[in-house]
C-alpha cells in the first residue's frame, strides 16, 4: 500500500474523488464476514482488532471496507452527545476559528468515551475510521461540515453538524460517512432510540451525489464559508440514502421549492448508470392525499427525465421514487 509523503490539502471539487464503480470487480462478501466474525470485539487494543480484521484480505479495499463495516455495525449511535456537541457549535457558530480550534480539542475526550462506552456522535465515528485506516496503511482524513438529511434541514444560520472521512485506497482518494451507514436515532416521547441498520451506500460513495447531502469546511482555508455556495447547499431537495445504493443523482430542479403557473410543467431530471432499466414513478402529494402523478417518462442514456403537468393550483409535495425507493422529495407550489 503507498503511502502519500505529500501533505493533502483537501478539496471538495468533484474531479478530486473517485467513486465505489471502480471496484465493480471485488466481492466485499468475504470481508464482511470479517467483519462480523469479530464482531463486540474489545475497543481497547485498536492495532490488534486492526491486524484481526485486515490480515486475511488481499487487497487494499477489502481491508478497509473490513473496518467500516466494524465500525458502522459495532458502534451506536449517542444522541445526546449529538446534542451537547450541537449545542457548543450553536454557540461557536460565528467565531469559526475558535469552531475549528474546539472541534479539534474534543474530539480526544469523544474518542476516549467511545472506548468505553462503544457509542459515539458523528465526530467519534470519523475519529475512529481515521485511526483504525492509518493503523492499517492507509492515509485518512476527517472532513467537518455541514450534513443534511430528510429529519435535519439547514438554515443559513445553521452552525457546522456533521463529520465524515476521506480516504486514499490505489492512490484514489473517496469519500465515506460511517456514521450515517450505521443506522438511524428515532426521538420517541422525547426520548432518542439508536437502531442499528448497517447501510453501504455511504462505503466509498458517488462524490457528486455525496454533495448533494455533506458541505465541507475547509481547514486550509483562511477566509470565511462562500454563503452562496452553502445556501445553494441548503436550497437543494431533499435527498434519501436508498439514492445511494444504485447511485441515482437528482440533478434538476436545483432547488427543493419552486414556485410555477397554473397549467405548466416541471421536469424533474435524474442521473442514473448507463446501463439502469429500473421504473421511476413521480407521487403528488396535497392536503394529505397521495396519488400517482401519472409524469410524461422520457428515458435517454444514463437520465431519466419526469415532465409533471400541474392543472390544479396548490401546495404539492412531489416524491421521486425509482424501484419502489424513495430517492427525493420536491415542493411544488402551484399559484
Amino acid at each position: 500500500m503507498r503511502i502519500s509523503i505529500l501533505s493533502f490539502f483537501l478539496s471538495f471539487s468533484l474531479m478530486s474523488f473517485a467513486q465505489r464503480t471502480d471496484f465493480n470487480h471485488i466481492d466485499f462478501k468475504k470481508a464482511d464476514s470479517v467483519a462480523h466474525y469479530y464482531k463486540d470485539a474489545s475497543l481497547k487494543n485498536l492495532p490488534v482488532l486492526t491486524h484481526n480484521l485486515t490480515v486475511a484480505l488481499e487487497t487494499d479495499v477489502e481491508k478497509f471496507r473490513a473496518i467500516y463495516t466494524w465500525i458502522s455495525s459495532n458502534i451506536a449511535n449517542d444522541y445526546s452527545s449529538y446534542i451537547k456537541i450541537s449545542n457548543k457549535r450553536k454557540r461557536l457558530a460565528k467565531d469559526r476559528q475558535a469552531y475549528l480550534d474546539w472541534n479539534t480539542s474534543i474530539t480526544p475526550k469523544v474518542f476516549k468515551s467511545l472506548l468505553e462506552d462503544r457509542k459515539t456522535a458523528c465526530t467519534g465515528y470519523a475519529y475512529l475510521v481515521k485511526e483504525m485506516a492509518n493503523l492499517a496503511g492507509f492515509t485518512c482524513n476527517i472532513i467537518d461540515g455541514y450534513g443534511r438529511t430528510p429529519n435535519l434541514l439547514l438554515k443559513e444560520d445553521s452552525p457546522p453538524n456533521h463529520s465524515w472521512n476521506s480516504i486514499e485506497i490505489n492512490d484514489k482518494w473517496y469519500l465515506c460517512d460511517a456514521t450515517w451507514s450505521a443506522g438511524q436515532t428515532m426521538v420517541i416521547n422525547g426520548t432518542p432510540l439508536f437502531q442499528p441498520d448497517y447501510f453501504d451506500g455511504y462505503f466509498l460513495a458517488d462524490p457528486e451525489l455525496f454533495a448533494k447531502n455533506h458541505f465541507p469546511i475547509h481547514k486550509e482555508e483562511v477566509q470565511p464559508i462562500n454563503k452562496d455556495n452553502l445556501n445553494t447547499f441548503i436550497a437543494g431537495p431533499v435527498i434519501y440514502k436508498e439514492a445511494f445504493l444504485t447511485p441515482i443523482i437528482p440533478v434538476a430542479p436545483t432547488e427543493m421549492y419552486r414556485n410555477i403557473q397554473k397549467g405548466r410543467s416541471v421536469t424533474f431530471k435524474l442521473q442514473v448508470p448507463k446501463d439502469f432499466i429500473g421504473n421511476a414513478q413521480l407521487f403528488l402529494n396535497t392536503g394529505g392525499n397521495q396519488k400517482n402523478g401519472n409524469p410524461n417518462i422520457i428515458r435517454k442514456e444514463g437520465e431519466i427525465n419526469l415532465v409533471q403537468h400541474f392543472e390544479k393550483k396548490g401546495l404539492y409535495d412531489v416524491h421521486i421514487s425509482v424501484e419502489d425507493q424513495l430517492i427525493a422529495t420536491y415542493v411544488i407550489k402551484v399559484k
